[in-house]
């Protein structure tokens, strides 16, 4: 039997990257799976392509799929994602909340827009959909499982990009304070810490081979993570498998938060 045949997920930012390979092996899973996704003018039309594509392998794997495209920072477009997600399927039991953006600057230059829309998209987004999900669950009964896309930078710091390595540390809260509120009701609540994977929000490192390297020097297992890996870890946490972790964030980085640069220790040998 497969770890999560018969369950439906919600899986925000799921059109490419880690959200496409986690509603695909979700699918392996033997999960349906409905995949939100928001963008607008001609990146729409490339987008909706891809999500068009996740949605015919969906149903090779025998499940059934359907596209929710919403912006996830409107509490109404939130609330009426999951109506029609609940007024399709009936209950959902796995929410993903994947969605999620960046923007590089000093942080002398970085402007309030900005500032704003990455925590909008990040954490706002993340905390609208987790408490959609919590009212489903709890007006159902039976407990679900909710597991947020964190980052390695939850934890470590990453100069020029601020707003996102706060929306990060925020998402580490929020993970563990909705795992302790809620685990006496049922609802799991995890995260993963992906580092450095090969999806397109990388692609300005990805193309550079110099920059590439620079990159996987700082990584102990020396290369970046593939979409498929960080998936996988997904979906342990969504399945029976992980019944007793609740309010942790797993790392799925290579390595990257063993403070590679004491790889060579520092002190002298007795």
């Amino acid at each position: 039997m497969k770890r999560l045949d018969g369950r439906n997920a919600l899986v925000t930012g799921g059109s490419t990257g880690i959200g496409r390979a986690i509603a695909i092996r979700f699918a392996q899973e033997g999960a349906n799976v409905a995949i939100n996704y928001h963008s607008s003018g001609e990146e729409a039309e490339i987008t909706h392509e891809e999500v068009k594509k996740a949605c015919g392998i969906i149903r090779e794997y025998g499940c059934r799929e359907m596209v929710v495209q919403t912006n996830v920072i409107d509490e109404g477009d939130v609330q009426e994602m999951f109506a029609r997600v609940l007024d399709a399927w009936g209950r959902i039991d796995i929410l993903v909340n994947n969605a999620g953006i960046q923007k590089a600057a000093p942080t002398e230059d970085v402007s309030m827009n900005d500032f704003d829309r990455v925590l909008a998209v990040n954490l706002r987004g993340a905390f609208l959909c987790a408490r959609e999900a919590v009212r489903h669950f709890l007006a159902r009964g039976g407990g679900g499982v909710i597991i947020n896309d964190s980052s390695v930078h939850q934890i470590i710091p990453k100069p020029l990009y601020t707003p996102y390595a706060v929306s990060k540390a925020g998402m580490g809260n929020l993970t563990r304070t909705l795992a302790l509120e809620y685990a006496g009701r049922g609802i799991r609540v995890n995260a993963v810490g992906p580092g450095a994977i090969l999806t397109p929000i990388n692609k300005a490192w990805i193309n550079n081979p110099e920059k590439k390297a620079e990159v996987e020097r700082h990584i102990p297992l020396c290369r970046a993570g593939t979409p498929e890996e960080i998936a996988a870890v997904f979906a342990f946490l969504a399945s029976d498998d992980a019944s007793y972790v609740c309010g942790q964030t797993i790392y799925a980085c290579g390595g990257l938060t063993l403070y590679p640069d004491f790889r060579t220790t520092w002190s002298s040998p007795d």
